[in-house]
Protein backbone atom coordinates (compact mmCIF):
# COMPACT_ATOMS: atom_id res chain seq x y z
CA UNK A 1 0.00 0.00 0.00
CA UNK A 2 1.33 3.40 -0.95
CA UNK A 3 1.19 6.29 1.49
CA UNK A 4 0.59 9.90 0.48
CA UNK A 5 0.41 13.02 2.59
CA UNK A 6 -3.01 14.66 2.22
CA UNK A 7 -1.46 17.70 0.51
CA UNK A 8 0.42 15.45 -1.93
CA UNK A 9 -2.71 13.39 -2.63
CA UNK A 10 -4.67 16.57 -3.27
CA UNK A 11 -2.10 17.74 -5.83
CA UNK A 12 -1.94 14.32 -7.52
CA UNK A 13 -5.61 13.32 -7.24
CA UNK A 14 -6.32 12.95 -10.97
CA UNK A 15 -3.14 10.92 -11.44
CA UNK A 16 -4.02 8.72 -8.47
CA UNK A 17 -7.52 8.12 -9.87
CA UNK A 18 -6.02 7.11 -13.23
CA UNK A 19 -3.67 4.71 -11.44
CA UNK A 20 -6.60 3.13 -9.61
CA UNK A 21 -8.29 2.40 -12.92
CA UNK A 22 -5.28 0.54 -14.35
CA UNK A 23 -3.87 -1.11 -11.24
CA UNK A 24 -5.55 -2.66 -8.25
CA UNK A 25 -3.56 -0.41 -5.93
CA UNK A 26 -4.71 0.89 -2.60
CA UNK A 27 -3.47 4.28 -1.46
CA UNK A 28 -3.55 5.44 2.15
CA UNK A 29 -3.77 9.18 2.68
CA UNK A 30 -2.16 10.50 5.83
CA UNK A 31 -2.78 13.65 7.77
CA UNK A 32 -0.57 14.64 10.69
CA UNK A 33 1.29 11.32 10.27
CA UNK A 34 -1.90 9.30 10.76
CA UNK A 35 -3.63 7.31 8.02
CA UNK A 36 -6.93 9.11 7.57
CA UNK A 37 -8.41 7.85 4.30
CA UNK A 38 -8.03 5.20 1.63
CA UNK A 39 -8.32 5.51 -2.13
CA UNK A 40 -9.11 2.42 -4.18
CA UNK A 41 -10.67 1.56 -7.52
CA UNK A 42 -14.42 1.13 -7.86
CA UNK A 43 -13.85 -2.52 -8.86
CA UNK A 44 -11.86 -3.12 -5.68
CA UNK A 45 -14.51 -1.34 -3.59
CA UNK A 46 -17.34 -3.36 -5.18
CA UNK A 47 -15.40 -6.56 -4.53
CA UNK A 48 -14.88 -5.68 -0.88
CA UNK A 49 -18.56 -4.79 -0.44
CA UNK A 50 -19.62 -8.09 -2.03
CA UNK A 51 -17.25 -9.98 0.27
CA UNK A 52 -18.66 -8.21 3.32
CA UNK A 53 -22.19 -9.01 2.16
CA UNK A 54 -21.39 -12.71 1.75
CA UNK A 55 -19.53 -12.91 5.07
CA UNK A 56 -22.45 -11.28 6.88
CA UNK A 57 -24.99 -13.73 5.39
CA UNK A 58 -25.21 -16.45 8.05
CA UNK A 59 -27.03 -18.93 5.82
CA UNK A 60 -24.48 -18.56 3.01
CA UNK A 61 -21.60 -18.95 5.46
CA UNK A 62 -23.11 -22.11 6.98
CA UNK A 63 -23.49 -23.56 3.49
CA UNK A 64 -19.94 -22.58 2.56
CA UNK A 65 -18.47 -24.12 5.74
CA UNK A 66 -20.42 -27.34 5.16
CA UNK A 67 -19.22 -27.48 1.55
CA UNK A 68 -15.61 -26.93 2.58
CA UNK A 69 -15.83 -29.74 5.14
CA UNK A 70 -17.32 -32.06 2.51
CA UNK A 71 -14.55 -31.13 0.05
CA UNK A 72 -11.87 -31.84 2.66
CA UNK A 73 -13.38 -35.31 3.09
CA UNK A 74 -13.46 -35.85 -0.68
CA UNK A 75 -17.24 -35.81 -0.76
CA UNK A 76 -17.87 -34.29 -4.18
CA UNK A 77 -21.19 -33.87 -5.97
CA UNK A 78 -21.27 -34.33 -9.74
CA UNK A 79 -22.18 -31.51 -12.12
CA UNK A 80 -25.12 -33.57 -13.35
CA UNK A 81 -26.40 -34.06 -9.81
CA UNK A 82 -26.29 -30.31 -9.14
CA UNK A 83 -27.52 -28.99 -12.47
CA UNK A 84 -29.48 -31.95 -13.81
CA UNK A 85 -27.35 -32.31 -16.95
CA UNK A 86 -23.81 -33.21 -17.88
CA UNK A 87 -21.17 -30.52 -18.26
CA UNK A 88 -20.50 -29.53 -21.85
Amino acid sequence: MNLFLSSEAKNKLLDLIRRMKHKQEVVAITRDSVSSAVLLSMDRFDSLMETIEILSDQKAMRTLRRSLKQAEKGQWVSHEMVFGREAS
